[in-house]
């Protein structure tokens, strides 16, 4: 299986970077990782509704750039469909036996994703009501990635 994490913004910080290592490492036993990082738009602070519009809608051309047209999209969403770990290790081993073999999870900047790209996912994911950084998206994300593959695979992983 191929994974793609399509994310706006690069990570700065170094335990930041060295989780994703960690997790692109494990997760190398299992799938075919890339991660894209794209430019982040400067957003001063207190936009209008318009202006965020428009961060939102070049950050989210340039993901869809990005995205094949074969792939399954995942877009990390706070109104999307949460899931349970199990669930989502289902997801994942559902969307193999239907012969999806190329699965992109996108991670948008601090405004969220445009329109046009939560109209290109496939299935809109969230993790919480809460508000993350993307920063920590990614690694919450590579995390739960590899929780599904360890469930997919019957193998043990810490609870």
């Amino acid at each position: 299986m191929n994974i793609t994490i399509i994310c706006i913004g690069k990570l700065k910080e170094r335990y930041w970077t060295a989780a994703v290592q960690e997790y692109s490492k494990r997760l190398g036993l299992y799938c075919t990782l890339s991660i894209h990082e794209l430019k982040e738009e400067k957003a001063r602070d207190n936009l209008s509704k318009a202006e965020e519009i428009a961060v939102t809608e070049t950050e989210g051309k340039n993901i869809l750039r990005q995205i094949k047209t074969e792939t399954y999209v995942i877009a990390l969403e706070i109104q999307g469909q949460e899931l349970t770990s199990e669930k989502m290790a289902k997801k994942i081993s559902s969307l193999a036996l239907e012969g999806k073999s190329e699965i992109t999870f996108v991670i948008g900047g601090s405004l969220g994703l445009s329109e046009e790209v939560l109209e290109r996912a496939d299935f809109r994911l969230s993790f919480s009501k809460m508000t993350f950084p993307h920063q920590m998206m990614r690694v919450i994300l590579l995390e739960q990635i590899y929780r599904s593959f360890k469930i997919i695979k019957n193998e043990p992983y810490h609870k």
